[in-house]
């Protein structure tokens, strides 16, 4: 077990009501996570394994998931990618856990729709940050009283509903995708830096490699654009990051 920062320290809001799935086969790490995330006011459900958590998500519908990559049947990988092609589980957050640290596995886990990565070791009071961020963003999508479309060229989002569409063709984003695009969507033209995406898009100060937000954009790319090797929408300012542009 990599966990470090043991003091429990946080106050439980009467607000959160969120249920978190931790997913890993190691027994000792739920059971920490699981006292730092109850001492934060989250209501915690667990999973050693692959098939459990699949099992639990499509029966309790948590609010998000941790999930570790090494688990005993399924990996974290294949987990993300069951959850993504399920239209129903499709914007459910997830946040990977691993002690995998080279760039390509973050790479394929957020190509694979991961919204976020943490490698051991880490602190379980950082987990809870990065799951608070993630959540509030969710949890302001949820109070809005109006029901908003931003549209742009054939480019179509119901923010209320979190709804995309391109040409009358609905598109699945996951959660961390559809806050990207609603960013870029909300100010076209205007050219973004990765870092502002970060804190923008997804409400945290992540100090990521450049190619956390270039990982989402490729996908967004496959999604939205009639071809994903000469964007229309999503344009590269070299140097600089990415900006939204309307189609001829």
């Amino acid at each position: 077990m990599q966990l470090v920062g043991h003091e429990l320290s946080f106050s439980v809001s009467d607000k959160m009501a969120q249920r978190i799935l931790v997913v890993d086969d190691d027994k000792a790490v739920v059971r920490l996570l699981r006292g730092y995330l109850e001492q934060a006011g989250y209501e915690v459900l667990v999973a050693y394994n692959g098939e459990t958590a699949v099992h639990t998500i499509r029966r309790e519908h948590p609010s998000l998931v941790l999930l570790d990559l090494m688990l005993p049947d399924r990996d974290g990988f294949d987990i993300t990618r069951t959850i993504r092609q399920d239209p129903q589980l499709a914007l459910l957050p997830i946040i990977m856990l691993t002690a995998r640290v080279t760039d390509t596995d973050k790479i394929v886990g957020l190509e694979l729709g991961a919204d976020d990565y943490i490698t051991k070791p880490y602190n379980p009071r950082e987990v809870v940050a990065r799951v608070r961020a993630r959540l509030r963003i969710q949890d302001g999508l949820e109070q809005a009283t109006q029901q908003r479309v931003l549209r742009l060229g054939g480019l179509e989002m119901d923010v209320g509903r979190r709804m995309v569409s391109v040409n009358g063709r609905f598109v699945d984003l996951t959660a961390t995708e559809f806050d990207i695009l609603h960013v870029l969507l909300e100010h076209p033209g205007y050219v973004w830096t990765r870092g502002e995406l970060i804190r923008t898009a997804l409400d945290s100060d992540f100090e990521g490699i450049d190619r956390t937000v270039d990982s989402h954009v490729r996908n967004l790319r496959r999604k939205i654009e009639p071809d994903p090797r000469q964007p229309t929408y999503i344009q590269t300012v070299y140097g600089v990051g990415y900006r939204l542009e309307g189609v001829p």
